[in-house]
């Protein structure tokens, strides 16, 4: 095995290639280890330490990939560690090898994202998410991550044709306080704080054009979703880092969709936030123009309610390298 004590970084990597192609996973952890220590000796092997995690978590077996998902591991990875792990094993193969704590439940909600079905699992902290083992019948396949050693691919949930339609006059009156509003940032909130994103969001009394409207959009193209597409929305949207913004894994991304859902239905997150978001209507709208980056332009109205909300966020490198 090359010597780390004092190689270049892209010597290290290499390396860290060689060994993955070998299997040979005591040896990279050993790399990842003396990398990590680099630091006493005056190295900036930092990067080499996140790779080599990364490709355990990726391509080893469970007992090597279960035990670099902790606090800090990887924290330049492509993704979090626990969904990269949760993208090529099983839960059972993970979960007798991932130190106890809260990043064994998100691995194991990233597997419930991927189908597993938990119900009757004791290995996970239930109250960590505190969403179903299991996806509910009206749940769509949201939009998973895939990882390979040196890319990873988030792909957007297809978006249906929107249609021109005319808005009418925008409210005197409209507010970005209320809960609702909030709840509809918080989906990107990755964008606003690590990354260079701007989010508009109001609340009004009326229709979700009403509330496109107060956004100070004088033109839009707009369609409506089925409660599941919203979900896979919101959820890609919750899982993503944006431009620059450290990836948070779809596990997070279904809880925020949750959450968002019921606070715009009015019902606590272990209520049936299924039904009582089915009795709202979810649009997606944008301006017509192509977006470059990252768009989530959402519009939801209560009909029984008398009022609406819409979120136009977006997101984009800030220059390019």
């Amino acid at each position: 095995m090359t010597d780390v004590s004092d190689p270049e970084l892209e010597e290290l990597l290499r390396e860290i290639d060689r060994l993955a192609a070998q299997r040979d996973w005591d040896a990279l952890l050993a790399l990842r280890d003396r990398a990590r220590a680099s630091h006493e000796r005056g190295k900036q092997h930092w990067p080499a330490a996140a790779h080599a995690e990364y490709r355990i978590a990726l391509e080893a077996p469970g007992e090597f990939a279960g035990a670099v998902i902790v606090d800090g591991a990887g924290r330049f990875a492509l993704g979090p560690l626990s969904e990269v792990a949760a993208s090529t094993h099983s839960w059972s193969e993970l979960a007798p090898h991932i130190p106890p704590g809260p990043l064994a439940s998100i691995t194991a909600h990233e597997r419930i994202v991927r189908g597993d079905d938990l119900t009757d699992d004791a290995r996970f902290d239930p109250y960590v998410l505190p969403l179903p083992p299991a996806l509910e019948p009206w749940e769509p396949p949201y939009a998973l991550a895939t990882y390979q050693a040196d890319q990873a691919d988030f792909p957007m949930p297809p978006l249906p044709s929107r249609s021109a339609t005319e808005l009418p006059l925008a409210p005197h009156e409209s507010t970005s306080d209320a809960d609702e509003a909030i709840a509809l940032r918080a989906l990107v909130a990755t964008w606003l704080t690590d990354s260079n994103g701007r989010a508009d969001v109001v609340a009004v009394e009326g229709t979700a054009l009403t509330a496109i409207a107060a956004l100070e959009v004088r033109s839009a193209r707009v369609a409506a979703l089925s409660l599941g597409d919203a979900f896979a929305l919101m959820a890609w949207a919750g899982a993503s880092g944006g431009a620059e913004g450290r990836r948070r894994g779809m596990a997070w991304g279904r809880f925020l969709a949750w959450e968002c859902a019921a606070a715009l239905a009015g019902v606590d997150i272990e209520d049936d936030v299924g039904a009582a978001a089915d009795e709202l209507r979810w649009f997606v709208w944008d301006t017509g123009d192509a977006d470059t980056g990252w768009a989530l332009r959402l519009a939801v109205e209560d009909p029984d309610g008398g009022c609406a909300w819409a979120l136009n966020a977006s997101d984009r490198v800030a220059f390019e390298r």
